[in-house]
């Protein structure tokens, strides 16, 4: 069963000046689940030479490496899987070119494109932005909790929310009905990255608890 609960996304822009390694590294330490790797302004070589740093350790922890969008980097890496959003390449040609093994997720924003996404063959959602975000500002209208709560009823995959998901609100994403959270900002941009991670965690783990 894919693990969820916290799935960090990497963002050099938003780091204060830390390379994605050290944040990866001290996400891990603290529990992270899932470390996806997302490049959007650097040369196709560059992204394969950061993965290459960062699939071993995640590797070393047992826990989920996914790549942003690119098919291709992921397929050279040799990576878990790949993360796409709607305008990416269609999710059955993803398949096709990573094999059945490996894991696909799918930003949604739409109880119509999560059943979509179940026929096509999805591992997991992302129900995309839940909240206000500076991170990702072409993911139009926020969602709030209650477009968690209609996908969460429509489609029985594994889901996360993503977009503006701080410790602060991470417990109504859970109660509405996600496996787990997905974050750039609240954890890239903290001073202690052990301790924002670790915070994330107790949040999801007590909303679970609270059912």
């Amino acid at each position: 069963m894919l693990d969820l609960t916290l799935y960090v996304i990497t963002d050099r822009k938003l780091s204060l000046g830390r390379a994605n390694i050290e944040v990866v590294a001290k996400a891990l330490e603290a529990g992270a689940s899932v470390i996806q790797l997302r490049e959007k302004d650097i040369s196709d070589r560059e992204f394969y030479l950061e993965g290459l740093k960062i699939k071993p350790l995640v590797r070393s922890y047992g826990r989920v490496f996914l790549v942003n969008d690119r098919v291709d980097i992921a397929q050279a890496l040799d990576a878990d899987g790949v993360h796409l959003g709607q305008e990416d390449l269609h999710l059955p040609v993803a398949r096709r070119v990573l094999g059945k093994g490996k894991i696909i997720g799918i930003s949604v924003r739409s109880v119509e494109e999560a059943k979509r996404a179940v026929r096509e063959g999805a591992d997991y959602l992302a129900v995309s932005g839940v909240f206000p975000t500076e991170t990702k500002k072409d993911v139009g209208e926020t969602l709030g909790v209650e477009g968690v709560r209609r996908i969460r009823k429509a489609v029985k995959l594994p889901l996360v929310g993503i977009g503006g998901i701080n410790s602060h609100n991470a417990a109504e994403v859970i109660r509405a009905g996600a496996d787990g959270v997905a974050v750039v900002s609240a954890v890239t941009m903290a001073p202690d990255i052990i301790a924002a991670c670790r915070e994330l965690l107790e949040v999801v783990q007590q909303a679970r608890r609270e059912g």
